[in-house]
């Protein structure tokens, strides 16, 4: 929880550790306390496995990873950002299995924004160089998006205002301190410095600004 330090984990080398439901296991990634406060991890649902009706006392942001992830308010396929907002609750279950990216307690309250967004049918818009970014979400200083990496692209060497979190979702995202395959997370704090590039087509999800 030190945030002023850089943390790589490289989820597909870690053990899947359960959690209070059956049938749901998680890989801690950041957790503030053992069933509370600031959270993320990745989550897998086994076929059938369902969580009781819990409120997020500060949100909770949500990527779907595999599968198909529901709640009392619909179905999220592989490729839905969803958001729900501080104060919110639902009853998570999900009926052929899923795999999901997940952050709690970690929003602005002030931030009443919810959202369920199908990243498969949104268009990419144009980036920096030959990038492509989809955003999804801002709220002060904070932004998520996803960034396409076309084969062999390189970013100029930039600075993190507020920090920036990485999820890679395919490929593999490189810097010069290191390769960081598919499922990696990648969490650089406030005015940290890199210089980014890959060698195969990539997609991350990035979130900057809220490292502060």
């Amino acid at each position: 929880m030190n945030l002023t330090e850089k943390v790589v984990i490289k989820t597909l080398e870690k053990e899947w550790i359960d959690s209070p439901a059956k049938g749901v296991k998680r890989i801690p990634l950041e957790r503030e306390f053992a069933e509370s406060g600031r959270t993320t991890s990745i989550v897998t649902y086994e076929k059938g496995a369902s969580f009781k009706t819990h409120t997020h006392p500060q949100g909770e942001e949500i990527f779907v990873l595999e599968g198909v992830f529901s709640d009392e308010k619909g179905d999220y396929p592989a490729g839905t950002y969803i958001r729900n907002p501080a104060g919110s609750s639902h009853a998570p279950f999900s009926e052929k299995g899923c795999k999901i990216f997940v952050k709690l307690n970690a929003m602005d309250p002030s931030d009443q924004t919810q959202l369920a967004i199908d990243t498969n049918k949104r268009p990419w818009q144009p980036g920096h160089g030959n990038l492509e970014v989809m955003p999804l979400h801002s709220f002060g200083t904070e932004n998520i998006a996803l960034v396409k990496w076309p084969k062999g692209e390189k970013f100029i060497p930039h600075t993190h205002f507020g920090g920036e979190e990485i999820f890679v979702l395919s490929g593999e995202f490189i810097d010069e301190h290191g390769d960081y395959p598919k499922y990696t997370w990648i969490r650089s704090p406030h005015l940290s410095q890199h210089f980014p590039y890959v060698k195969e087509e990539t997609i991350i999800l990035v979130k900057t600004g809220h490292l502060i």
